[in-house]
């Protein structure tokens, strides 16, 4: 079903039919970053069952980082077969064997293409780090980091976010596919937006969670409106107690979160 998603998901536009056939062709191909469709943020109540079955820690693990964003990102820029091989293979932990007969390819194919994915994914995804010191009760620092992060959003306090936020962070927002790299680039972001001013108006928070990753929806109060409207939703990444990189998506996810569009009196913070 994974790899059938991954090859149609690709032949239904005729561009990427094209580029498909191109990979067939030359399994050294890879995508560029604007054959990239890219993906919403998941809730968590979507990834995780009321019930779920019994895992292991290295299984939460791997099942963390291969819903992360910035994977469902990269994982676009692979050719087809790569693509397939990784998720059946590493995702699904299927032998090349069982992935080789279901992709009608040899197993030399599957390694070869798998390998390749592997080269590709060490080049664009971020080191793999804790979010937290071993020794941290990471629910209760968690909360902790949002509430700081509600605090400095809703006051635009640039001195508090630099005390939350490493100073190599990276700042997206998707579609676009560039970066502010640093957090010094993504603070002058902010204020070329108008973040602080007056004009820009006033932020409230509420705290909820992406792709198991903590998020913050954001609601603004521009100046004369008495309406606070939503306005972006944040994906936070956090390794070692510090926010890493922070993922903005445009409102039209709220819903997906049972967050609402529009409201009168600012949202209850549950950091």
């Amino acid at each position: 079903m994974a790899t059938n998603a991954c090859l149609d998901a690709i032949a239904r536009d005729e561009r990427r039919a094209v580029l498909a056939a191109r990979a067939a062709a030359d399994d050294g191909w890879t995508g560029e970053p604007d054959d990239v469709v890219w993906l919403g943020p998941i809730p968590n109540s979507v990834l995780e069952p009321t019930t779920p079955p019994a895992k292991t820690p290295e299984a939460m693990t791997l099942m963390r980082e291969t819903i992360e964003i910035a994977f469902l990102t990269v994982i676009q820029l692979l050719t087809p077969q790569q693509r397939a091989a990784l998720i059946l293979c590493d995702v699904l932990d299927w032998s090349a064997k069982d992935a080789a007969d279901l992709l009608d390819l040899s197993v030399p194919a599957v390694n070869s293409a798998l390998q390749r994915a592997r080269v590709r994914l060490r080049q664009r995804l971020p080191s793999r780090t804790p979010p937290w010191p071993a020794n941290v009760d990471a629910s209760a620092a968690e909360r902790d980091l949002l509430k700081k992060y509600v605090e400095a959003s809703e006051s635009a306090d640039f001195r508090a976010f630099e005390s939350i936020i490493r100073a190599d962070a990276t700042f997206r927002m998707p579609p676009d596919f560039g970066a502010a790299a640093g957090r010094d680039e993504m603070f002058k972001l902010w204020i070329e937006g108008g973040f602080g001013s007056e004009r820009f108006g006033h932020l409230r928070c509420v705290v909820t969670h992406a792709n198991l990753q903590p998020a913050v929806a954001n609601y603004v109060r521009r100046p004369g409106d008495s309406t606070w409207r939503a306005m972006a939703l944040d994906v936070l990444r956090i390794e070692e107690g510090l926010i890493t990189e922070i993922v903005t998506f445009p409102p039209d996810s709220f819903p997906a979160f049972s967050l609402p569009m529009m409201m009168d009196a600012p949202p209850e913070n549950n950091c």
